[in-house]
C-alpha cells in the first residue's frame, strides 16, 4: 500500500507541533492522545491496525500488542479527510523539544527509532517492532531491547527532547551515544552496547556504565536532553519541597549535611 502524498507545516519553536494538510480522501495515522485540532470535514476513527488489508482480528490484536511492546498505545487513530477541499489536522509533541519530518523514501524506506518516538505518519506507513541485533544491548541499554520500525514511502513524524543532531557514517566508521540520545537511524547502521572503559570512568565519569556503539554505513538522529534525564533533574530539584536544604547542590553535598550537622 503505498502512502499518501502529505504536505505539512511544523509550528513552534522548543514546544513543537506539526500541522497536516490533507487533499480530500487522503488520511494520516496517529498515537492516541497525540491530537493538537482538527478542522471540519477531518473524520477520526480509531483502530488495531489501520494499514490492515485483511488477516482477521487476530493479526490485528497481534500488531497492537507489538505497539505496546514498543511503548505506543494499544490503539493508533486515523483521521481522513472527509470534506470536498483541503482541510487541517495538528498533533503536539508530549515533551519539550523538536518533531522530526522523515521522507522514509530518502532512508531506504525504513527507519528505526527509539520507543515512544512515533507521533504520526501519512497513512500507509507501517509501524512494528525492531528486535536489537544482540541480546546484550537488550539488558544493559538503558532505554530497553525494543525499538521501533517505520516503514514504507511516505512521510513520517518522530519526536524528541532537546535539540536534534544529525550525522551520517560512512562504511565502517563508529560513534559512541548515550544510550538515551539515539532517537532514529537507517536500517543499515549496526547497533550495539559497550560498557564505558575503566571502573574510574564508570563509577564517577557521570555517564553511566554502557553506550550505545554505532556502527555505518547510514544516517542517525540524536537528541540532546533525553527526558529521563530530564526527569530525574525535575525529581532531584522537588525534593526541596520536602524538608531539604536549598543549597544542597553544593560542593560537599550530603557530606556538608553531615559537617554541619544538618543531616535529616
Amino acid at each position: 500500500m503505498s502512502a499518501d502524498v502529505i504536505d505539512y507545516k511544523l509550528i513552534g519553536d522548543d514546544l513543537q507541533g506539526v500541522v497536516i494538510t490533507l487533499d480530500p480522501g487522503e488520511g494520516v495515522i496517529a498515537e492516541a492522545g497525540a491530537m493538537l485540532y482538527m478542522e471540519e470535514g477531518i473524520e477520526m476513527a480509531t483502530t488495531l491496525d489501520p494499514n490492515s488489508q485483511g488477516g482477521g482480528l487476530f493479526g490485528k490484536l497481534l500488531g497492537a500488542g507489538k505497539r505496546m511492546l514498543a511503548g505506543e498505545s494499544f490503539f493508533i487513530t486515523m483521521f481522513a479527510n472527509g470534506a470536498s477541499r483541503r482541510r487541517d489536522v495538528a498533533f503536539a509533541a508530549p515533551v519539550p523539544g523538536k518533531i522530526l519530518a522523515i521522507d522514509l523514501r530518502q532512508w531506504g524506506g525504513e527507519i528505526i527509532a527509539q520507543k515512544d518516538s512515533f507521533l504520526c505518519a501519512a497513512r500507509g506507513v507501517s509501524l512494528d517492532i525492531a528486535f536489537t541485533r544482540r541480546i546484550g544491548a537488550g539488558f544493559f541499554g538503558g532505554e530497553g531491547f525494543i525499538l521501533e520500525r517505520l516503514n514504507g514511502d511516505g512521510l513520517a513524524f518522530v519526536h524528541a527532547c532537546g535539540a536534534l543532531v544529525e550525522k551520517t557514517l560512512a562504511p565502517g566508521e563508529q560513534l559512541r551515544v548515550d544510550t538515551g540520545c539515539l532517537v532514529a537511524m537507517q536500517n543499515t547502521v549496526d547497533y550495539d552496547i559497550r560498557s564505558v572503559p575503566g571502573i574510574k570512568n564508570a563509577l564517577f565519569g557521570g555517564e553511566g556504565i554502557f553506550f550505545v556503539n554505532l556502527t555505518g554505513p547510514g544516517k542517525v538522529i540524536l537528541q540532546t536532553l533525553p527526558f529521563s534525564r530530564m526527569a530525574d533533574k525535575i525529581i532531584a530539584a522537588s525534593r526541596i519541597g520536602h524538608g531539604q536544604r536549598r543549597d544542597e547542590g553544593s560542593v560537599l553535598g550530603p557530606l556538608g549535611d553531615l559537617l554541619s550537622g544538618d543531616r535529616r
